[in-house]
């Protein structure tokens, strides 16, 4: 669409300026398109986010694009602690699943770096594009699309009227809703609480655990040797009493429920509380509108792929658009948007089911439910190859969509034996 018969007063509009939001103007904006991006929290908030307990565990390929953005290279220098191996443990811990990057010839599956870190990083990264304007302290009154045009009105009455309109604020994302986007939501009825914990008489070794059982989900996530980030995942009235108490209290409180493991625990930063609940939109494109991170896929943490979702929406998305504007001089055109709709759907759908079934097998606490835990677990322990395979799902080393022969000598090259 040439400038002079276009109606739009900027190019792409994107709502939500979480990191998924940040992270897409970062894509776009050396593509040539001026970046509108809307938030509703102040600009303070954005340039200097509050600790939130959010660990994030990034994989080689969320590294590769963090980098490539720009954005990687305003983290601090000593904000990301390596994840060597994760342990997966059922109930009383006697059979486990124990996965590393030793055995796929690497010395880590990824890394840990705190949320509210990447978020000021992704800030920082759009300031310097020029192309890239935030209107902060923005609320959103309406939003309309058509075959011409996506049409923002701000709560103060500016319009902003764009080639391409993508919702990036969150999983109840006030503006799927408004582009007519059915969900399907899924609350899980727990409440994940998170908290860093000091061990100095133990190391974590640098290994993520992911322990089932009990009527609780317990995790630690390792952050330097003697510092990990512990979650427990639990009702919410137990989640909401545990929260209440003092931290004394509360050290006394994460180790019994690790056995001590970790030797004498104390309290190493605030509390945070959230409650799980999935999201998978029934569409991740609409007229001239596409859907990115949670607004699009809002996972289950029982997997630490959500947020590692949400950035290859953001590349799915950004290819999409540097191929419509290629072919069509237009950053949304419709056969573009139904191109990132399968592709995001395809890359997607396969993990999302599973980690419903992963957390429905391994939070259902009936009887019954053991041995089949305990049969699948011990199954996956012993096979070498499903350990290497699951080990490079964790790392995801490669582009986004690897074209078919390659994922095919992938898994070939996984399946075959290995010596010893």
């Amino acid at each position: 669409m040439t400038a002079s018969a276009s109606p739009w007063t900027t190019d792409v509009v994107v709502i939500g300026a979480g990191p998924a939001g940040l992270a897409l103007a970062c894509a776009l904006a050396p593509l040539g398109l001026r970046v509108e991006v809307v938030e509703r929290q102040p600009e303070a908030a954005l340039a200097e986010p509050a600790f939130d307990g959010r660990e994030i565990a990034l994989t080689h390929g969320s590294m590769r694009l963090l980098r490539e953005l720009g954005i990687w290279a305003h983290l601090p220098g000593d904000a990301a602690w390596p994840l060597r191996a994760a342990r997966i443990m059922e109930r009383d811990a006697s059979r486990e699943l124990r996965v590393d990057g030793l055995e796929s010839g690497h010395d880590r599956l990824g890394c840990l770096v705190a949320n509210h870190l990447i978020r000021a990083a992704a800030w920082r990264a759009v300031q310097a594009l020029p192309q890239v304007r935030v209107h902060a302290g923005a609320s959103v009154a309406s939003v309309r699309t058509d075959e011409r045009a996506a049409e923002v009105t701000l709560a103060d009455g500016r319009v902003l009227r764009a080639g391409l309109l993508a919702a990036a604020d969150s999983r109840f994302s006030q503006t799927r809703q408004a582009l007519g986007i059915e969900a399907d939501l899924h609350d899980f009825g727990r409440h994940m609480l998170v908290c860093r914990m000091r061990h100095d008489e133990v190391s974590n070794e640098g290994e993520a655990w992911q322990w089932f059982g009990d009527a609780q989900t317990r995790a630690v996530l390792p952050l330097d040797a003697h510092t990990s980030s512990v979650v427990l995942t639990l009702a919410g009235h137990e989640a909401a009493r545990l929260e209440a108490l003092d931290d004394e209290a509360y050290a006394r409180e994460v180790e019994r429920r690790l056995e001590r493991r970790l030797g004498p625990m104390r309290t190493a930063s605030s509390r945070h509380r959230y409650p799980l609940v999935a999201v998978y939109a029934r569409r991740f494109a609409a007229t001239r509108a596409a859907l990115v991170g949670d607004a699009a896929v809002g996972m289950h943490p029982v997997t630490a792929h959500g947020f590692n979702l949400g950035l290859a929406g953001v590349e799915r998305l950004a290819e999409a658009v540097r191929l419509s504007l290629q072919r069509h001089a237009d950053p949304a055109h419709p056969q573009a948007l139904a191109r990132y709709d399968r592709r995001h759907r395809r890359g997607s759908l396969p993990l999302f089911l599973a980690t419903r079934a992963v957390v429905e097998l391994y939070t259902d606490d009936r009887a019954a439910m053991r041995p089949l835990r305990r049969l699948a677990l011990g199954a996956s322990a012993r096979l070498a190859p499903f350990r290497r395979a699951l080990a490079a799902g964790l790392m995801d080393e490669g582009p986004v969509d690897p074209p078919l022969p390659a994922r095919l000598r992938t898994a070939l090259d996984w399946l075959r034996p290995r010596a010893h």
